[in-house]
């Protein structure tokens, strides 16, 4: 045997006639070195995995798998499951071999079906079962003196894994295909909805699939690494290997280090994840992301349809035509949807003769319909372009040194985005005439046009002027029209900026019946909740747009002028972190507000529910968070006012389609003048437990109020735990005090949710804990300011030590009540309330 399979470290599993059996078993007792019972085995790969049945969180169902050995992470880190989709009931499962001497592994349940097998194709005379180190059980024949000649291995049947030196592709000659599929939750290992693998059709890419849909295309190989994925650059970490020939296609990576444990998982939201163990930390720590639920909106596939390209450098994607070409339906294209993609403006003409356009630094098209040659340069990958009409543009298939190979396309060019970090090129064919008005353009030269194109132009030019006119002078009757509708209603749409100007607002405000049809009349069934100023109710309007429609209550009490204050404010507001306003309705004291429909309800919804908390990896988390303070970073310091939002909380943050978080109800908010730091009011209105000290004490708000709601959310949202409500059976703290006594006791990890598993970044997390302490503190002026807080979140900001929070005092609660805390429930309301002081 070779060196890797000697020693007594290594339990090996032999076929005489059913001798040597693994039977499932309760593993948190057993120890390596004990003798083989019935019930109590555990197969050993020296200090690195082992092999054995388990059940998977709450799970009581008993699965074979592989396991990190030494690791402390709890639950443990599965690497593979045998039986996936067909779990043992009971601990009752037994592995052995065939008694044929065929070298299968079979798994039987206490009835002795079989379950699952390995499914050897040759026959061994002595076979033998061994966990190798690098985490691959193996088959081989035990007379044969190559041990690396496997006669089957469970690296050839992934699960949602890949191990370092595991082969991830397809072996053209045997069809054996290598992929990476989800499960379908923490509990259950049984294959889920999502699939990560190459695909060799064309030239080879690397694909995401939710069931057969295509969901991201991370592309084909550049030499360095997937098109798609350009962050994934050669590093001191991790060597990465591709191969593409006759016989097979595949993807492996390693490590530099071995004793580092590193793996690439899947999760059953289908985002894909490389984490390394850091001993230090005893944690996960997640090295890169670069799939499933996408970086950005870009990444979903051809989501700007054929020969368009995504840009996400805005705060939103934007879809543009390639140079030479237009929208396919312009009237959809101004709708937004923009999926349809886009045409040439000219015809290509190959027997004349056709150019070709340099475009720089994309990810390349949808390699589906593609051909390569490797051993061509770029010149004559030109030439072969040109000479086959089919051919729709052309691109070095290898990037390493100054380029190399040809990659050739041969239908619509698909899936294209931006990239800066990218050096690839690609050259899209186009017609000649094209091609010059291109370049005449860049250049910055036209033609003199003949005088009777001068005087067509001229008369051209007098209508369109003309036609303006017309259309603005309708366009502001109209506008005075619904100005005075809002008058005749009681609503004056006005504000004073700096207490010197008055400025009519423009918002479109839609007839009552219209809101009525699209709600249903109001229906039960439509409606998604209720807060403090009334219920909010789903819609859809005629022309197929969703909304949702807050309805103020008329018991509310803070209804006019409430429903006045954020008409004006949220109006004014564009950012991608914030809730857009597409209206309102007003029918005498009726009124209403309608916001864009976002699906995913609210971020309390998820983070304070048990089960759906779970949906909120760490990555999501974080993301929600940043964005959060993006868009307060906006009100407070980038928007033309100076915002106070005073009612910032999980409730109030929204969360759209790919969970991107919004902030919304502005019926609260202030604004502040250039130079105006704080203000006062007898009047004080907000949530109790996101208050800062100042605010519900004296009625001091400013932007360091925000920053105190901010801090809480932080808090709230790595915990899962609600601020007020909060129970601990040591002390009578809330959220904020407990996670100081963590802090001050040098034990914040304890604070994270335990749904997070493994997908915690520990260093981010533990940041994001910091951060939220500083923006609690007591004193306002400790508080940082949002743009701090930005960088702080980003890691370009050392941090300082935090002072101790406001509320930080134990609540005097008496026995009775103290002992009911510990059954109240997470689900805590929160309302806004509105208390007047005297003063």
């Amino acid at each position: 045997m070779s060196k890797q399979m000697e020693g007594s470290e290594l339990l090996i599993i032999y076929s005489f006639l059913f001798s040597s059996v693994i039977t499932a078993s309760s593993l948190d007792t057993i120890k390596l070195g004990q003798s083989i019972r019935d019930g109590e085995t555990i197969v050993s790969a020296g200090k690195s995995f082992e092999l054995g049945f388990f059940s998977p969180g709450k799970s009581t169902s008993r699965y074979l798998g592989i396991w990190y050995k030494k690791i402390a992470a709890r639950p443990r880190t599965v690497a593979w499951v045998a039986n996936r989709d067909a779990p043992l009931s009971d601990h009752s499962g037994v592995l052995n071999f065939s008694s044929q001497g065929n070298g299968i592994l079979i798994l039987l349940n206490s009835s002795n079906d079989i379950i699952w097998s390995s499914n050897a194709s040759r026959n061994a005379q002595s076979p033998v079962a061994v966990l190798l180190e690098s985490g691959n059980l193996v088959v081989i024949d035990g007379n044969d003196n190559n041990p690396d000649n496997f006669w089957w291995q469970s690296f050839d049947y992934p699960c949602d894994t890949l191990l370092p030196g595991m082969k991830f592709g397809i072996n053209l000659v045997t069809g054996l295909n290598r992929f990476l599929s989800s499960w379908k939750s923490a509990d259950d290992p049984a294959q889920g909805d999502f699939t990560y693998g190459i695909d060799p059709h064309g030239v080879p890419q690397l694909i995401l699939r939710k069931g057969s849909t295509i969901q991201f295309r991370a592309g084909s190989w550049n030499g360095l690494h997937w098109t798609g994925v350009p962050q994934l650059q050669p590093n001191p970490v991790y060597t990465f290997e591709f191969v593409s020939n006759g016989n097979e296609v595949f993807y492996m990576y390693n490590i530099s280090n071995n004793s580092v444990p590193s793996r690439m998982v899947i999760n059953p939201l289908g985002v894909v994840q490389r984490f390394t163990w850091i001993e230090r930390r005893q944690a996960w720590v997640m090295f890169s992301r670069f799939s499933g639920v996408t970086l950005d909106q870009c990444d979903n596939y051809a989501l700007c349809g054929a020969y368009a390209s995504c840009n996400i450098n805005s705060n939103s994607p934007e879809c543009e035509c390639l140079e030479g070409f237009k929208p396919k339906s312009p009237v959809e294209w101004n709708m937004l949807d923009k999926s349809g993609g886009c045409i040439r403006r000219t015809p290509l003409d190959c027997e004349r003769g056709d150019g070709f356009l340099k475009r720089e630094a994309v990810k390349l098209p949808d390699t589906h319909y593609s051909w390569v040659d490797k051993n061509i340069g770029l010149l004559e990958c030109k030439k072969l372009c040109s000479k086959n009409c089919s051919c729709t543009a052309y691109a070095n298939s290898d990037v390493r040194e100054g380029g190399s190979g040809c990659l050739l396309w041969f239908h619509d060019l698909i899936d294209m985005k931006e990239l800066p970090e990218s050096r690839q090129d690609i050259y899209v064919r186009m017609a000649a005439s094209e091609l010059d008005n291109i370049e005449r353009k860049q250049s910055g030269i036209e033609r003199r046009q003949p005088r009777k194109k001068q005087v067509i132009i001229l008369i051209t030019s007098i209508l369109l002027a003309t036609g303006v006119l017309v259309l603005g002078g309708i366009m502001y009757m109209r506008r005075k029209k619904h100005r005075n509708q809002g008058k005749a209603n009681g609503l004056e749409l006005d504000f004073n900026d700096k207490g010197s100007r008055k400025e009519e607002m423009e918002l479109p405000i839609f007839n009552w019946t219209t809101i009525a049809n699209a709600t249903d009349n109001f229906s039960d069934e439509n409606k998604l909740g209720e807060g403090g100023f009334g219920p909010v109710y789903k819609g859809m309007l005629i022309e197929g747009r969703e909304i949702a429609v807050k309805r103020l209550s008329k018991s509310s009490g803070q209804g006019k002028e409430e429903f006045k204050n954020e008409v004006i404010l949220i109006a004014k507001l564009q950012h991608r972190n914030l809730v857009k306003l597409v209206g309102c309705c007003i029918k005498r004291d009726e009124r209403m507000l309608i916001y864009e429909y976002l699906p995913n309800k609210s971020l309390d919804y998820f983070i304070f529910d048990m089960t759906r908390r779970k949906l909120l990896d760490w990555s999501m988390r974080y993301r929600i968070i940043d964005g959060i303070a993006r868009g307060l970073l906006y009100l407070h310091q980038d928007s033309r006012l100076r915002i106070i939002h005073r009612d910032l909380k999980a409730s109030n943050v929204l969360l759209d389609k790919e969970m991107n978080p919004k902030i919304s109800d502005f019926g609260l908010a202030r604004t502040f003048g250039g130079d105006q730091i704080e203000a006062n009011t007898d009047r004080v209105v907000g949530t109790y437990g996101y208050m800062s000290p100042e605010y519900a004490v004296d009625g001091l708000f400013s932007v360091k109020s925000d920053v105190f709601s901010f801090g809480v959310l932080i808090l709230e949202t790595v915990s899962g735990k609600r601020n007020r409500g909060f129970y601990h059976a040591d002390h009578h703290h809330n959220l904020l005090g407990h996670a100081w006594r963590l802090w001050i006791e040098e034990r914040p990890v304890e604070l994270i949710d335990e749904s997070l598993d493994g997908s915690c970044a520990l260093p981010d997390a533990q940041r994001c804990i910091h951060v939220g302490l500083l923006c609690v503190q007591q004193r306002p002026e400790d508080r940082p300011n949002m743009s701090s807080v930005v960088l702080m979140l980003s890691g370009e900001r050392a941090l300082p030590q935090p002072k101790q929070p406001g509320f930080f005092t134990e609540r005097n609660l008496p026995e009775s009540e103290s002992s009911s805390s510990k059954q109240m429930s997470s689900s805590t309301n929160e309302i806004t309330f509105t208390l007047l002081e005297a003063r």
